[in-house]
């Protein structure tokens, strides 16, 4: 990018993932963009000695799983299809390594093997 050049609110986004990963506020983080940003997005990340791995996710766009290599190591094994083709346990392990809130994961997982069990015992 120029000086002077607008930012795409995806390169903001993307900044605010790396400053989060150096923070250590993250371990990992899925950032999905346009493919016309591989470039600027590969760029960024190299310049700030960020580990990636990339992923198509559809014609128009790419998933850049960004962190610890201990993760992406992870993800390498895990992640080998698209992300709607996951297994319910793959999806749970993706959604637990990224964050995202545990009991909506389990929930999530629940749903997507078709056993919400309401009841204790």
């Amino acid at each position: 990018m120029r000086q002077g050049e607008i930012m795409p609110i995806e390169m903001k986004v993307l900044m605010n993932h790396i400053y989060e990963l150096q923070k250590g506020v993250r371990q990992m983080v899925l950032f999905t963009c346009p493919r016309q940003y591989e470039t600027c997005t590969t760029k960024r990340l190299c310049s700030q000695n960020m580990d990636f791995v990339i992923q198509s996710a559809g014609k128009n766009n790419l998933n850049f799983y960004i962190g610890r290599k201990e993760c992406l190591n992870a993800i390498r094994l895990i992640v080998t299809r698209p992300l709607n083709e996951l297994s319910p346990e793959e999806d749970f392990i993706l959604g637990a390594m990224l964050g995202y809130d545990l009991c909506a994961q389990c929930e999530r997982y629940c749903e997507r093997k078709g056993k919400c069990i309401d009841k204790f015992f």
